[in-house]
């Protein structure tokens, strides 16, 4: 049967009598949209970086950072791929702070949280700040505008408009509210009753997530102003779990019929949904053909017991006019359910359209916001020509299937980039772990949580390509990954994942131009001790030049391995050296313990002797450099200074302080001014000792003639700045 909309009822619903559609339309409330809520108050940017700031006094915990006892961090969809990532808030005078950034254009929700001694975690937001998200009232969102997602932002002018309007639930037997937008221009008193497309959330969502997450208002009026939008109303609804059908058809259609100008013709009534809100929505076009002529699944499935015979298929092609499937990666819940559907319904002889798998993210607003706007386009369009694939998505050939639990060995990587992690039986009482890695956008470091499956724990991560160094952090502690066995003297555990652009010298180098690392012992002034020596892969012990060799020293609570485990190091000297951009050289990579204020004595007297013994290298000032990152960058430049004459180039990364200041009034100073053919200096922004320290070292070689190259790079005190540093640095030796 038909109701007073025009709309097709499944049978067994009781439709409204044309009294009670009158009486509905009189009680129905219109509200003008909700007020776009206030930025966060504790977030700021600053240059290309986002700081959060949260007074210590606001913390649950009242403390700062994330350790074994209690702390407070930042979590939000920051990571890779928009993965939940955290990051610590470290103790900044009477606050909590922490910067995140270059952030990619687009829109990110975020939390703080408070960790308590015991591991419990408890959300907390700015009390003077209003929700911003109904269904997260302890989120907040951030939009970064951009080139990119011009799409989704704001529209100058010419937008359309949102309210609310509440209806009767015939299932519930209670107000309920749905938001409706309407394009630029619209007016009740138009003469052509307009389209309508009705958009389902997802359990565990609100309705308003269409427009607070979604950015469904923006989408629409960019579409509208565009002109690739069909004049239209959208209606943005929960339909609950109880009965969807009677809660959309006896309920919201007749209440937004009854208060907006729409049609009730087949071709001229749209649904889409998210997850479940997919689910009902195909469901009733698969049940109930011709209530609806354009069905979207966003993320959708079936349910077990939905069968589609030959002869639905024939009525559903008969009267749908597009039945649209998107979905996310293999991140997305809904991956295998997508296939189940489209291959149930397909198998049948339904005639639908797949948007392909989205490549970079899964079951997140990110995906969901692409398909809205394809969808959204599409509908009430017979003339597009376009049915296949977005142009960089993958067609969905078979189901998923994830490694089995306890087949993994850490990390298990798949042709897509991506990267599943998997932990032993051995944290099976643990509280929480998560991964600690250089996932940040410009390598700081952010936590992962990992999900507890069976006695293990478990994630996946991805796409990502390029190099990380991680480890697991289990009820706040550190631990290595027991399952890697290659890494063994450093905490952190090296992931490379090929196939993409990121630090590609980072990559393993090709067999025949891979060089030579030796491990090398003796006792020294630290006791019991070892370097690492890279050689190229043509080295020649009984060359008649020798060759020059560079010392490369760690940072503070490093070792002599940590450049090669976790800066690869020897990975970049190969490339480097296959590439013809660095000279034939030897390079010496010596620890030592604490926080020597000068290593020259150890050096000369114990690491030079014994490379001389083992390797031919030059004995010549001219043919030898130092180098070394933080502490080891110090050291560095209290050599260049306190023994002037013994190196030619010098390289500081990221040194915590200045050591020492050339002063060409004594004879050293002179020998150091005459020797030094050239200083690298280098920082990550963020790393303010070291800027201060590279500025001031830079002054001082400029005021005494010395050549030097300073370069500050978006970054953090680690490996990721420390890498590039060495890449910049090798090139201007010899």
């Amino acid at each position: 049967m038909k109701n007073e909309t025009g709309v097709r009822w499944p049978r067994g619903l009781r439709a409204r009598s044309a009294v009670g559609l009158v009486l509905a339309a009189s009680l129905v409330g219109l509200a003008a949209a909700p007020a776009s809520a206030a930025p966060d108050p504790w977030e700021s940017q600053s240059g290309i970086y986002h700081r959060f700031t949260v007074p210590k006094s606001s913390v649950p915990s009242n403390a700062c950072g994330n350790s074994t006892g209690a702390g407070s961090e930042i979590e939000g969809n920051f990571g890779p791929s928009k993965t939940w990532a955290r990051m610590g808030l470290d103790a900044s005078g009477a606050d909590c702070a922490a910067n995140i950034g270059p952030l990619q254009p687009g829109l990110y929700y975020y939390q703080y949280v408070a960790t308590n001694a015991d591991r419990s975690r408890v959300a907390f937001r700015n009390p003077a700040n209003p929700v911003e998200v109904t269904s997260h009232p302890d989120w907040n969102t951030l939009f970064i505008p951009g080139p990119e997602v011009a799409w989704m932002d704001d529209v100058a002018q010419g937008g359309g408009s949102v309210a609310e309007l509440s209806y009767h639930s015939p299932v519930s037997q209670s107000e309920q509210s749905v938001a409706v937008w309407t394009p630029p221009g619209y007016t009740t008193k138009t003469a052509k009753a307009l389209p309508v497309l009705y958009l389902l959330s997802d359990q565990g969502q609100s309705f308003r997530e269409w427009l607070e997450l979604g950015r469904a208002r923006q989408i629409l009026d960019n579409l509208a102003v565009s002109g690739e939008l069909s004049s239209m109303v959208v209606v943005m609804a929960d339909a609950g779990d109880t009965n969807p059908g009677a809660e959309l058809l006896d309920g919201i259609v007749p209440a937004v019929k009854a208060a907006y100008n729409v049609s009730g013709k087949v071709k001229e009534n749209a649904i889409a949904g998210i997850g479940r809100g997919a689910a009902q929505a195909i469901e009733l076009a698969a049940a109930k053909p011709g209530v609806f002529g354009s069905v979207g699944s966003l993320s959708g499935y079936l349910s077990d017991k939905t069968t589609v015979t030959p002869d639905q298929a024939r009525k559903i092609n008969a009267k749908t006019d597009l039945l649209r499937f998107y979905v996310g990666n293999t991140l997305d819940p809904n991956y295998n359910g997508t296939y189940e559907a489209m291959t149930t319904l397909a198998q049948a002889g339904v005639r639908l359209e797949f948007d392909g798998v989205h490549p970079e993210t899964g079951g997140v607003w990110d995906t969901w916001r692409e398909n809205l706007r394809d969808f959204a386009s599409r509908a009430f369009k017979p003339s597009v020509k376009d049915h296949g694939l977005t142009e960089g998505h993958r067609p969905l050939t078979e189901p998923y299937t994830a490694p089995a639990t306890g087949s993994i060995t850490t990390p298990d990587i798949d042709e897509n980039g991506m990267v599943t992690f998997e932990t032993g039986t051995q944290w099976a009482d643990a509280k929480d772990v998560v991964l600690w890695g250089d996932w940040a956008p410009n390598g700081q470091w952010f936590r992962i949580p990992l999900t507890k499956v069976g006695d293990r724990w478990r994630t996946t991560i991805g796409p990502i390509d390029g190099y990380y160094y991680w480890r697991y952090e289990v009820n706040g502690v550190g631990f290595h990954d027991p399952q890697d066995t290659k890494n063994v003297v450093n905490m952190e555990s090296q992931l490379f994942v090929p196939g993409g652009v990121r630090t590609p010298l980072l990559a393993d180098a090709l067999a025949d131009e891979t060089g030579k690392l030796d491990t090398l012992s003796y006792n020294g002034a630290f006791g019991a001790s070892k370097v690492k020596v890279w050689t190229p892969v043509d080295y020649d012990p009984n060359r008649a030049q020798p060759y020059p060799v560079l010392y490369l020293y760690h940072g503070f609570g490093q070792n002599y391995a940590a450049w090669t485990e976790v800066g690869r190091a020897a990975q970049i000297l190969d490339n480097m050296y296959a590439q013809g951009k660095i000279k034939p050289m030897v390079v010496v990579m010596p620890g030592y313990t604490g926080a020597p204020f000068d290593i020259w004595n150890e050096l000369s007297g114990n690491v030079m002797p014994l490379v001389k013994s083992q390797y031919n290298v030059s004995d010549d000032p001219a043919q030898r450099a130092m180098a070394g990152l933080s502490w080891g960058g110090f050291l560095t430049n209290g050599t260049m200074v306190n023994h002037p004459g013994q190196f030619a180039y010098f390289g500081m990364f990221s040194p915590p302080f200045t050591n020492a200041t050339i002063n060409p009034s004594t004879p050293g100073g002179q020998t150091a001014i005459a020797t030094t053919k050239s200083v690298t200096l280098f920082a990550g922004d963020v790393d303010t000792g070291a800027v201060g320290a590279i500025n001031g070292i830079e002054a001082s070689m400029n005021a005494n003639g010395i050549a030097v190259a300073k370069t500050i790079v978006p970054g953090p005190h680690g490996f990721d700045v420390w890498w590039q540093g060495l890449i910049d640095f090798l090139p201007r030796l010899f």
